[in-house]
């Protein structure tokens, strides 16, 4: 494939899941505050993200090329949460959600450029989340360990996380922060073979 793949995000899981899959982005980090977009429905704040991540990034290239960008946030007491940011952040976000499921959303954006031709998608995967049903201590061991405090929901499970996740419904990938099968649908739309872009 002769156009730039390029993912606009610095999530190193993200990343890791699209070599595992056989591709190798460029990466290129969009630098733009998330705080700045703001929706009541869970589903279309992330894929709102996603698409401002993509369109931050994207006047920073130019030629042929396929842009991923992607943002995740889990949809919880009918509401989005995002980084807890802090440990006792994480530690009272366990609290509540140990023994209870929640919806993991991530917003995929998807742009292929050739030429004057340019094809944008936005498209959102979810898949169900059920928690464990933590101890205090175990909550306070893993808010300590810093990594909940850095991902989408405050969990993860390809980490330490992991353990604490007891069963998901749909793409676990969606989880990690990328749907492997929604961006090869995205892409094949887009009109590029997905075999293409393996490395």
């Amino acid at each position: 494939m002769t156009m730039r793949f390029i993912l606009a995000s610095k999530s190193p899981a993200r990343l890791a899941v699209l070599r595992r899959a056989g591709l190798d982005p460029e990466v290129l980090v969009s630098g733009f505050d998330e705080r700045s977009v703001a929706d009541p429905v869970p589903p279309r704040l992330a894929g709102r993200l996603a698409e401002a991540k993509g369109s931050a990034v994207l006047p920073q290239t130019e030629g042929d090329l396929l842009l991923l960008a992607c943002d995740s946030v889990l949809e919880f007491e009918g509401r989005a949460h995002g980084k807890p940011g802090s440990e006792q952040a994480a530690a009272e976000r366990w609290r509540r959600m140990r023994g209870r499921e929640g919806l993991l959303h991530t917003g995929h954006f998807v742009v292929v450029r050739r030429g004057a031709q340019v094809f944008r998608s936005t498209r959102v995967g979810s898949t169900v989340v059920r928690f464990a049903d933590l101890s205090d201590d175990e909550i306070a061991a893993y808010a300590a360990t810093g990594e909940p405090q850095k991902v989408a929901g405050g969990f993860t499970i390809d980490g330490r996380g992991g353990a604490y996740v007891t069963s998901v419904e749909g793409d676990p990938y969606n989880v990690v922060g990328v749907s492997l099968p929604l961006f090869r649908q995205m892409v094949i739309d887009a009109g590029v073979p997905w075999q293409s872009l393996w490395r």
